[in-house]
């Protein structure tokens, strides 16, 4: 195999010189400053590439080739792309400018020379390096507590970019994927905002982000009962975190509250507040607060009582026990009661 290729590399350097015959000498007369073995020059996509060749007073004839193809004969250009010129700084320089470099122009570049003596070529090769691009990342979503979740990014560069994904919480610490993010019976505190990066070192990296919901049933964290005396306004407060926001009700006992003489239930995002006007002796007691969302819901007891009954005024959360309040929760989220 090897042996075939130098054969044809012979046959291809025969062709150029073949070429040097047939061009005019109306260069200047010079020899040239050639690399030995081929040079790599690396350029960036949509830059300009000067691929240099210099001669001095022992060459005849020169002409510049990418592979097999013609590109200039002397000072005669032979290639149809207006992107190519030749930079003849002097007498000394023979060098081939190519504008707005692109990924096709990649390959290897011959200068060859005619001197007295023999003929010489001076090879190069042209590397195009092209920016991280991410063409492709996977649409916000939404999901339960608990499911499984993949996030795509896929992105094109050369060289190949390497991907990397963070959740933007305060840590922001990578996480462990590359294309692909494998997300195994996610979590609430997985929820967020998550980046992907492609980058290759050869311009700023490329940065896209999926945001993703995690959906999960109420947690109430905090009640607050109320020690109120009578003729006074007595408050209870509720609150819950959810996915999606909760919805709340109030029960006095087992009898659902609502807005009536005397009683005002405000629900401010995650927070409720029942208020009781002008209290009496029958106001005091148990009351329970429910929150609730399609996924679940969890109820919390709390008090309003007497000044001096020596009563935790913290009510605490607890899960619904009572059967009939189990099943007015969920009439009354399903039906809207």
């Amino acid at each position: 195999m090897q042996v075939g290729r130098k054969s044809c590399w012979r046959q291809m350097q025969a062709s150029f010189y073949r070429l040097l015959c047939l061009i005019p000498t109306g260069f200047p007369v010079r020899s040239v400053n050639m690399q030995r073995s081929t040079d790599n020059i690396t350029i960036r996509q949509g830059d300009t590439a000067i691929i240099r060749c210099y001669v001095d007073d022992k060459v005849s004839k020169v002409a510049w080739l990418n592979q097999s193809n013609i590109i200039f004969a002397g000072r005669d250009k032979w290639s149809l792309d207006p992107r190519v010129d030749l930079v003849t700084k002097g007498q000394l320089e023979y060098s081939l400018r190519i504008q707005k470099v692109d990924v096709y122009d990649e390959g290897s570049y011959t200068c060859s020379i005619q001197t007295k003596q023999q003929p010489k070529t001076s090879q190069l090769y042209l590397i195009v390096q092209v920016p991280a691009n991410i063409y492709k990342i996977s649409e916000d979503l939404t999901v339960n507590e608990g499911g499984n979740v993949t996030l795509s990014c896929l992105a094109t560069g050369r060289p190949d970019p390497a991907i990397t994904w963070r959740l933007l919480n305060p840590s922001a610490e990578p996480l462990d994927g590359e294309e692909y993010l494998d997300i195994t019976g996610i979590m609430r505190n997985q929820a967020g905002r998550y980046e992907c990066k492609a980058s290759n070192d050869v311009a700023t990296p490329d940065v896209k982000y999926v945001n993703v919901v995690v959906n999960y049933p109420p947690k109430i964290k905090k009640t607050q009962s109320s020690e109120t005396q009578v003729g006074r306004m007595g408050t209870l407060q509720c609150e819950a975190i959810a996915v999606p926001t909760p919805e709340f009700e109030w029960y006095r006992d087992e009898a659902r509250l609502s807005n009536s003489q005397g009683i005002n239930i405000q629900i401010l995002g995650t927070t409720t507040i029942l208020m009781i006007a002008n209290i009496t002796e029958d106001d005091y007691g148990n009351y329970t607060c429910v929150a609730s969302n399609r996924l679940g819901f969890q109820n919390a007891s709390l008090f309003l009582y007497r000044p001096g009954t020596g009563r935790d005024i913290n009510g605490s959360a607890s899960v619904c026990q009572s059967p009939w309040l189990l099943l007015a929760c969920f009439t009354c989220f399903f039906f809207k009661c």
